[in-house]
């Protein structure tokens, strides 16, 4: 019997989570993506608290039309935007499960182009 479609998920969540660890100066950028909405946020793993987040169903980025991978790109210049005002510049990348590949994609390489490195 194989494994679940949830065990193999986790299995790829811990297994990315051992190598990637956020702290107050390099936080670390989780994203989430669901079948209609994406959601990225910062956290300091040291404290276990979210710095900044972002979301597709905030309200500026929810009023706008556009397909769901041109909202990740709203996404990420926004969540670059909030980074940069709280004196954020780098970042540990974490796709979660997700390849990075279409709006993830998408979201990471807007969150470049907004001053993000990583």
């Amino acid at each position: 019997m194989g494994l679940t479609k949830e065990e193999k998920k986790l299995r790829i969540r811990k297994r990315i989570r051992k190598k990637i660890h956020g702290t107050a100066v390099r936080p670390r950028m989780s994203v989430y993506r669901s079948n209609k909405d994406i959601y990225v946020q910062l956290i300091n793993d040291d404290e276990g608290i979210t710095l900044v987040a972002a979301s597709s169903r905030d309200k500026d980025i929810a009023a706008k039309k556009g397909t769901k991978t041109e909202k990740a790109t709203m996404v990420g210049e926004k969540i670059a935007k909030l980074a940069l005002d709280k004196g954020i510049e780098a970042v540990v990348f974490d796709r979660g499960t997700h390849i990075y590949h279409g709006r993830i994609k998408a979201l990471a390489e807007a969150a470049r182009k907004g001053g993000l490195k990583f």
